[in-house]
């Protein structure tokens, strides 16, 4: 017997960055939470391929999946959320569509007929969608389309969703997170950007039968009835979604207002047990139950946009960070520096004292490298707990050979082509690939092994000799240093299994509490119910900090 499947689009209106990527994976807990089997998936508008390419101020963090796939940090949310992890096949952008139908076409798989936008790119829209859900073998399969309604971009997403409603309007559902602004002169909560987002969505051919309602504060009664009138949904289909202290609020307020019974309704599922929100409420209560806070520093370089700060660049970090603070029942207050303030004034480096602990993400290109570089070797020679990540892994090796093994000129060749000590250097297969000028898909992505050496900081973390972790880079330790870095004190306590390339460099716990980089993104698979063991123990080493200050 055919398994009947559902799918809830996830559309945005009035503007972006109100949460849809938090809302679908909400949605995605609360039916998880029923008993359902659910994935997600993403559709990005960009004529781009992946992620990949794109500058991390302008999109947000790229997430790296197991496959190796570079996509939107929503998928990031999804995985932690619903606590899975996900392929390419849950990820889409316009550029890949267009890719996928122009090559069908070229290989005569249309048969000698004339392709059109509509209705062949829907189709390999929905063609995708089915196939996901199939992967998964999902119950609900949920799609957020990115964006906001009324962006030409959208268009051919839409009538995708427009055309699945039409050929199973009872397996179909749509939900618009809207935002309602509550202008300071006014005072008031208005209500009219949603009518006009409900009703520039009627005019693809598609009525949202949800709307969750973003705002600063909860709806009142009169705003729901107001929405539910001029945008012809019930009254409690409107779903407050107010400001919260944390993004993992947002399933419980949702389940406040009774979102996974009305979701089966919509959907026409009749056996709708209760959602068991039991693990996500301990998870909530403890995170606000943490006291004795402890304090990092993110040191990076995409912090700034305009006069604004931007955290979303990172934010898989922050919540690997936030999700091992919370196991050691302590609240974390994570600052955010930008690291080129300290290569004009080497005397900030003194304000960095008051951390427990430093951490330097993954990063491109060489803005505010000096900086960074300045910044390990205060927390090396200060005895700060310092966490590195890829990029912190390369400069934390490179600050070790400039200032331990006394080779001044120890750089990376990606800043330096001409370097007189290459510490850091580029994978051979891939030269050729950059010399043609092909950045695309030349990096090493994906989950790789890795071994660990017994006994080392990074071993006992993790409780185990072969772990699998998560990558995104082009460049590696250069071979010909390994042996000299070893004998100055450098421990490399993870490798390939072949042994060619350092995955994990520290520093003896003899000589530092806690100095350790990776070349993987540990970040990538932190959860909220599983947090990174080296996460974990770089919290427990700035705990430890905390206490003797």
């Amino acid at each position: 017997m055919k398994k009947e499947r559902k799918y809830i689009f996830v559309v945005g209106g009035v503007m972006s960055g109100v949460g849809k990527g938090v809302a679908a994976s909400s949605l995605g807990t609360i039916l998880k939470a029923k008993g359902f089997s659910v994935t997600a998936l993403k559709i990005d508008p960009y004529i781009n391929v992946d992620a990949g390419t794109m500058n991390p101020t302008e999109h947000g963090e790229v997430f790296v999946l197991k496959d190796g796939d570079e996509c939107d940090q929503d998928m990031g949310n999804y995985e932690r959320f619903l606590d899975v992890d996900l392929s390419k096949t849950n990820y889409m952008t316009t550029g890949r569509i267009y890719q996928e139908v122009i090559r069908k076409e070229r290989n005569l798989e249309y048969k000698g007929k004339n392709v059109e936008v509509v209705p062949d790119i829907p189709l390999e829209v929905i063609r995708r969608i089915e196939r996901a859900a199939k992967v998964a073998d999902a119950d609900v399969t949920i799609v957020e389309v990115g964006g906001t309604i009324g962006e030409y971009q959208n268009i051919i997403f839409l009538e995708a969703a427009r055309m699945m409603k039409t050929k199973h309007p009872d397996d179909v559902a749509f939900v618009m997170v809207s935002y309602l602004p509550i202008p300071a002169k006014v005072g008031e909560m208005k209500t009219k950007p949603t009518q006009y987002a409900a009703r520039t969505l009627n005019s693809v051919g598609v009525q949202a039968d949800i709307i969750i309602a973003r705002s600063e504060v909860a709806l009142d009664k009169k705003r729901k009835e107001k929405i539910a009138t001029f945008c012809n949904i019930k009254t409690d289909h409107v779903v407050s979604a107010p400001d919260v202290e944390s993004i993992y609020d947002v399933p419980l307020n949702f389940e406040k207002d009774g979102l996974g019974k009305i979701l089966c309704d919509v959907l026409n599922i009749e056996k709708c047990p209760p959602s068991n929100m039991t693990k996500w409420k301990n998870l909530v209560d403890k995170s606000k139950r943490s006291k004795n806070g402890v304090t990092i520093a993110v040191v990076g370089k995409y912090f700034d946009s305009g006069n604004f700060v931007l955290s979303d660049v990172y934010i898989s970090i922050l919540e690997a960070i936030k999700f091992s603070a919370f196991s050691q029942n302590r609240k974390v207050q994570i600052d955010y520096i930008g690291s080129a303030q300290f290569e004009k004034d080497k005397k900030k480096l003194a304000t960095l004292k008051k951390y427990d602990g430093i951490l330097v993400p993954g990063g491109f290109g060489e803005t505010g490298i000096e900086g960074k570089l300045a910044v390990i070797k205060y927390a090396r020679e200060n005895q700060i707990p310092y966490f590195g990540l890829c990029y912190g892994m390369q400069l934390l090796v490179i600050e070790y050979a400039r200032n331990v093994l006394k080779l001044k000129d120890a750089h990376t060749v990606e800043i330096k082509p001409d370097a007189k000590h290459p510490i850091i250097d580029i994978m051979p297969e891939q030269k050729q690939l950059m010399e043609d000028g092909d950045y695309g898909g030349t990096m090493r992505l994906g989950a790789y092994p890795c071994v660990l050496k017994e006994g080392t900081i990074a071993q006992k973390s993790y409780g185990e000799k072969k772990i699998s972790e998560r990558h995104r880079h082009r460049f590696e330790v250069n071979p010909e240093y390994i042996e000299k870095l070893e004998e100055a004190g450098l421990v490399f306590s993870g490798t390939s299994p072949d042994k060619k390339l350092m995955e994990i460099a520290e520093i003896s716990k003899k000589e530092h509490p806690f100095m350790l980089g990776t070349q993987f993104h540990p970040e990538f698979q932190a959860r909220p119910f599983r947090p990174h063991p080296l996460f974990t123990a770089f919290i427990k080493a700035a705990i430890a900090r905390n206490k003797k200050r």
